[in-house]
């Protein structure tokens, strides 16, 4: 893993595990707190509502006792309504009537309309309001019924100028011979549609009243709980539930019947979704922020270890930077001030050793020089020369002669290029010399393409291969064939009909010193050659052995074509 994906992933689980654990357990706490808020909201609401209800329903039963047994006015309404007496009589007596019904509503300004309902007429008395001409006690929402008196739930007023939701109550007068009169009272104006309206939660509640047996008497969401209905789950302990996507909160009266609270789940989720969204939101900006952070730090991070990358690059192609760039990071400047002077240290220790090998190098060029002074050791064979001719000695004359001659060109100077032509005849200079020492004539055939002559080439290629051959290779009867030929390359090779050699012996021939300076006079092998090559030419020239026991050896040499003279 790359440092960069490292140090966002530290960032990343540094900054997210401890947040998500802190949201995880805030979540949890949060979301129990909100139950039991919005709870204990809903049910403080529907205590208030179910109060309210049950004090308007109070008052209803204790006004409605006044109009049904107060001694005066029960005389009054019996002597009105089925008692015999003047006309004069029975109009004063029905003003008199008129008078305390009004004040009795007046000092209650909890009470609406107020009547008395004769139920085998099914007629209207001493009403105090108009009264709607669809009046009819059956079809109001029963919500419950005593001996004496029965309780309608919610319902618009009997009131013709008023249209509000109201309770009402209906209860039966004593009078001594009738059992049929009835008195009606309704709740005061808005009275009931602003407990129902009253909403401490706050939230989108809405409220049935179930009558004893939990049918539903009133309804402000009929999609859902529809008037009329059997309520669902009414004998639940709890007084709570869920129904299509709804949460209910029941309160049971005194008087047995039940108020309900309303609220539908995305309400009922409202706040805490809001909060929820708030979380994710802070949360979505703080997973922002740690990624920024990352970036800043991957960046500072980034531009010293571009400049090390930059610096070790420079190093490796020698080459020195005009000026140390800085990363105004104190802990990464201290580095690359050290990393550059360590730099300089060890190329100035490369100089140094440098400069030693090439005064050893110098030294040791020196100290052969000495040993073996060219032109002392040319003048002195020279002289041999001369003397071997005065004494009519052409052998030794012809030996010292070849000898000088290749004397000369192996002490040339070091790592000067000679060409074809210099190379054979220093070749034939090196066959004479051999044959003057072993007193034999050895068969050897040279054929060079005059086109090649004048080609360069690195020194001492052509001797140690046919040194190899008298060596390694040529009997008695031998011969060794020498030919080069001007191709696309410059093509040498050298071919015995000797005894020949196995892999193991090439290889040795090829890589081990120390076999041929024990067996070479001269001291320059075919590995030299072998190295010659590759410092010279690379990949461009090819060295290639082959050999076959018992058949003799060919020796293969490629050599690239050069059109200057170096």
């Amino acid at each position: 893993m790359t440092l960069k994906r490292r140090i966002f992933l530290i960032f990343l689980v540094s900054s997210v595990v401890p947040f998500l654990s802190i949201f995880i357990i805030s979540n949890y706490t949060i979301d129990k707190i909100f139950d039991n808020k919005i709870e204990s909201g809903i049910n403080s609401n529907l205590r208030q509502v179910e109060l309210s209800l049950g004090n308007s329903i109070s008052n209803l039963n204790h006004i409605s006792q006044q109009l049904a047994y107060g001694g005066n006015i029960v005389k009054q309404i019996d002597d009105v309504l089925f008692q015999t007496m003047d006309r004069y009589q029975r109009i004063q007596t029905k003003n008199q009537l008129k008078s305390e019904l009004n004040l009795i509503t007046f000092s209650n300004p909890n009470i609406g309309l107020a009547l008395y309902y004769i139920q085998k007429e099914d007629a209207i008395q001493f009403e105090n309001f108009p009264v709607k001409e669809t009046f009819s006690v059956n079809s109001l929402p029963l919500l419950a019924k005593y001996y004496d008196i029965t309780y309608f739930g919610p319902h618009k007023s009997m009131n013709e100028s008023d249209n509000q939701i109201v309770l009402s109550a209906l209860r039966k007068v004593g009078l001594p011979d009738r059992d049929d009169v009835y008195v009606y009272i309704e709740t005061g104006f808005s009275l009931t549609q602003n407990i129902l309206d009253n909403n401490e939660y706050g939230g989108g509640l809405s409220h049935l009243i179930l009558d004893g047996n939990g049918r539903i008497a009133y309804s402000e969401v009929p999609e859902i709980f529809m008037n009329g209905a059997q309520f669902p789950d009414f004998s639940k302990e709890e007084g709570t539930g869920l129904y299509k996507d709804h949460y209910w909160f029941k309160q049971t009266s005194n008087q047995n019947w039940s108020v309900v609270s309303v609220i539908s789940q995305t309400d009922y989720h409202k706040e805490k979704d809001q909060w929820m969204l708030q979380i994710l939101l802070v949360s979505l900006f703080f997973i922002c922020l740690t990624i920024l952070l990352a970036w800043m730090l991957w960046k500072m991070v980034y531009k010293p270890l571009n400049l090390f990358h930059s610096e070790i690059k420079w190093m490796s192609q020698n080459r020195l930077k005009p000026q140390l760039e800085k990363t105004n990071i104190p802990e990464f400047d201290y580095l690359l001030r050290q990393f550059s002077e360590m730099k300089e240290q060890i190329w100035n220790l490369f100089k140094e050793v440098e400069q030693k090998e090439k005064i050893r190098v110098d030294l040791e060029v020196e100290k052969l020089l000495y040993q073996i002074n060219p032109h002392f050791l040319m003048n002195t064979l020279d002289t041999v020369h001369w003397l071997a001719m005065i004494n009519g000695q052409k052998e030794i004359d012809r030996l010292v002669k070849s000898l000088n001659k290749l004397l000369y060109y192996n002490l040339g100077k070091m790592g000067q290029v000679s060409t074809i032509e210099e190379e054979i005849d220093a070749l034939r200079q090196y066959l004479v010399l051999q044959q003057i020492r072993y007193d034999f004539q050895f068969d050897v055939r040279i054929g060079v393409d005059e086109s090649v002559l004048k080609q360069p080439v690195p020194r001492f290629i052509l001797q140690p291969l046919v040194e190899n051959s008298l060596y390694h290779g040529l009997s008695d009867d031998g011969y060794i064939e020498v030919s080069v030929a001007l191709d696309k390359d410059i093509r040498i090779s050298i071919h015995d009909n000797g005894a020949g050699m196995k892999e193991e012996t090439i290889q040795e021939i090829l890589n081990n010193r120390t076999i041929e300076h024990k067996k070479v006079g001269m001291g320059i092998g075919m590995n030299y050659v072998k190295r010659m090559l590759d410092a010279r030419y690379g990949d461009n020239a090819s060295l290639e052995i082959k050999s076959e026991v018992g058949k003799g050896t060919s020796v293969l040499l490629t050599l690239p074509l050069s059109r200057e003279d170096t």
